[in-house]
């Protein structure tokens, strides 16, 4: 009896051992992951800090007040999309101009600063691209190329410069928008970009929701969607009728930009 408990107690010994040493190797596998990313066959574009503060791209720099706003966001965001194990998240608006495409990227920038997490931002506002212009990429291959002409996906994605985060930019507006984000080759896009890695946070700036039918043809590919509203533009109406369109989403919140209260910020 002595020698079957001494049995016992060493094969626990050595499963508890074996044990540890794989959750060690998986955390070091997802430290790889986000720790020691090289882009050697995703073209590396530096960005142009005085172009990203024309443009209100504040995240990219941690010292800058107004990132603050961004990282408190980014903290919301992602607690609720860590607990219901999301990993793609749209950003749209009621109407034109209303900012989601500076609250899509400096929320993609504000995430790539995490070492936990890796972002990828796609421009999948087809009628009007801005991503490109807004962080001052060249004008080069792009979204249209790999689903136009059949280019490597690889050959269109882009880091600028920034570690942790990689960009699906789009140049060139594409016709039957609300076909094409709807179509075989772009489901299978989204699979794979959500499939690729594990850490992976994908963000899809979409069009506005009453501009056409686009983002609405496109959500249901997304595990949620955060909405957002200009302030003393949008109207209690359209805030009311987006909300009637996303009510079958996961509707993570309503962010409110362009609000002109300043914040107060303090140290310790």
């Amino acid at each position: 009896m002595e020698r079957i408990k001494e049995a016992i107690s060493k094969a626990r010994a050595k499963q508890s051992k074996q044990t540890s040493l794989s959750s060690r190797a998986k955390l070091g596998n997802q430290a790889d992951e986000t720790e020691k990313i090289t882009y050697d066959q995703t073209k590396v574009v530096k960005l142009d800090t005085k172009h990203l503060e024309q443009n209100r791209i504040v995240t990219f720099d941690s010292e800058d007040p107004d990132s603050v706003a961004f990282d408190i966001l980014r903290t919301q965001v992602l607690s609720k999309m860590e607990e219901n194990n999301w990993k793609t998240i749209a950003i749209t608006s009621p109407s034109p101009d209303c900012g989601k495409t500076v609250v899509s990227l400096n929320l993609a920038l504000s995430i790539a600063k995490q070492t936990e997490k890796t972002a990828l931002i796609a421009d999948f506002d087809l009628r009007k691209p801005r991503v490109a212009n807004y962080l001052g990429l060249p004008q080069d291959k792009s979204l249209y190329d790999f689903l136009e002409h059949d280019m490597e996906l690889n050959q269109v994605l882009v880091n600028p410069g920034l570690p942790r985060l990689v960009v699906l930019p789009n140049t060139v507006p594409i016709r039957n928008a609300a076909e094409t984000l709807t179509s075989r080759k772009v489901r299978s896009l989204v699979e794979d970009l959500k499939n690729r890695y594990e850490s992976r946070i994908i963000i899809f700036d979409l069009p506005p929701l009453m501009a056409a039918d686009d983002a609405i043809a496109f959500i249901p590919q997304v595990d949620c969607v955060l909405l957002v509203v200009a302030s003393g533009e949008t109207t209690p109406a359209e805030v009311k009728e987006s909300r009637r369109q996303l009510q079958s989403c996961n509707l993570v919140g309503v962010v409110l930009n362009k609000a002109t209260e300043q914040l107060k910020h303090y140290y310790y």
